[in-house]
């Protein structure tokens, strides 16, 4: 007979998963809720925790609900569906907050209202990838737990528009010849939308000729214009006929258009972004005269909105080509004489480097996953009065910031706000914010 395990949740972590207690031993069960009874199978056992997945809820929580999805069950992209939306952001939250303290040691003196986004159609671009099965094309996100891939003809995270175009896309792709398409990308801007496709080989002009065909149905039926890119290797050109309009995304509060490329990095949703960049405006509190080093700064995402603000801003970026971008942005809105960038490893900071971009007044930090640590060790190389007086930064990792927070605060910092922006809703991802003051 096989053993049935049951056990209380107590709690939720970062990852989505509900947390129990059996025996003095922590236990992660996929899908599970804080003050939910489940049945549950273990799936991984280690010396200090175990990982399981539910085989039966028992006693299910206020915030259970039935996920939307048809794909729900099977598909990687979404992992909270079946969870209340406001109950999300508050779990997300509640998680945040035991990182700082757990990893970091550290707590903000406010935690700050969260950010909510959008429950729904929401995602402005996605990445899908291309397997193909006995010949048939699968287009799709990677499955939960497995590589395979889940194949979809609509999503509820991305905008109608786009949703309703990936079943006509995977109509044509699928005429094309078994094991030539790798994956396509949809990017919505303000006034076009992308459609960029991975290509393993050539293109035939027959194939061109079809998207151009499609490209002109789908923009019939939507009211919106189409372009279509080609990534093929490493490289990624324009396709269309035209490159106007450019793709690209606003910052309307600032009178800022950015346009960007497929393989850029942008944000997901242009309506949360616009929050984001307001509120660290708000606490960077950019002055004419003052200098601001904008770290890892992308295409100018903050950098351009603090020279709105009349402050001289120096953007820092580690790829050469993203800085040149960067500075055509800059220039495209006018900027060019309050906003410079250059390029620098990020990563390999230390005093002496970090002396060479002379003194600022404020800092505004967005780095990837791993965070900033070497930039903020080099602060330790730094005299009191060589140091920024305020420091924000922008993270999409809870555990680096948790760790760097921790720095900043050993450093001399006050940890003075802090807290999520949901900028991927129906999933376990957080991204937040912080501000340190110098003391």
């Amino acid at each position: 007979m096989e053993q049935r395990f049951i056990a209380q949740v107590i709690d939720w972590n970062q990852e989505g998963r509900g947390v129990a207690r059996v025996d003095g031993k922590a236990v992660f069960i996929d899908d599970a809720l804080p003050g939910e009874v489940v049945e549950w199978q273990p799936m991984r056992v280690k010396k200090s925790y175990t990982e399981g997945r539910i085989s039966r809820v028992l006693m299910p929580g206020n915030a259970r609900v039935q996920p939307p999805c048809e794909y729900y069950e099977r598909c990687g992209g979404c992992n909270s569906q079946h969870i209340e939306f406001t109950t999300q952001v508050a779990l997300k939250q509640r998680a945040w907050l035991n990182q700082m303290r757990r990893l970091g040691k550290v707590q903000p003196d406010e935690l700050m209202p969260p950010i909510y986004g959008l429950p729904w159609r929401y995602r402005e671009r996605v990445r899908l990838r291309a397997v193909y099965e006995y010949g048939q094309l699968k287009l799709g996100f990677q499955a939960r737990q497995t590589h395979a891939i889940v194949d979809i003809d609509g999503c509820l995270v991305l905008p109608v528009v786009l949703s309703e175009a990936l079943k006509p896309i995977k109509a044509l792709l699928q005429s094309w010849p078994v094991g030539s398409v790798e994956g396509m990308m949809l990017h919505q801007g303000n006034a076009v939308i992308a459609l960029t496709l991975q290509i393993c080989g050539g293109i035939s002009q027959k194939m061109r000729m079809q998207v151009d065909g499609l490209l002109a149905q789908l923009q019939q039926q939507s009211g919106w214009l189409w372009q279509w890119w080609l990534q093929a290797g490493r490289k990624t050109t324009l396709q269309s006929a035209s490159a106007t309009p450019v793709l690209a995304y606003g910052l309307p509060e600032y009178q800022l258009e950015i346009p960007y490329q497929p393989e850029d990095f942008t944000q997901v949703n242009q309506a949360t972004n616009e929050l984001m960049v307001r509120r660290a405006i708000q606490w960077l509190q950019p002055q004419a005269g003052e200098r601001i080093i904008d770290w890892f700064c992308g295409l100018g995402n903050f950098s351009l909105p603090v020279a709105r603000m009349q402050a001289e801003v120096v953007g820092v970026e580690g790829m050469a080509a993203m800085c040149q971008r960067a500075g055509n942005n800059a220039q495209r809105n006018g900027l060019a004489q309050l906003a410079r960038f250059q390029q620098a490893d990020l990563f390999a900071m230390n005093g002496q480097r970090l002396r060479r971009f002379g003194y600022a007044h404020k800092w505004l930090l967005d780095p990837p996953r791993a965070g900033a640590q070497a930039l903020i060790l080099a602060l330790n190389e730094l005299e009191d009065w060589q140091l920024p007086g305020r420091i924000v930064y922008v993270s999409c990792d809870p555990a680096t910031l948790a760790r760097d927070a921790g720095l900043l605060v050993k450093r001399g910092y006050l940890y003075r706000a802090g807290g999520i922006m949901n900028l991927f809703a129906q999933t376990a991802h957080v991204e937040s914010m912080a501000v340190f003051d110098w003391r």
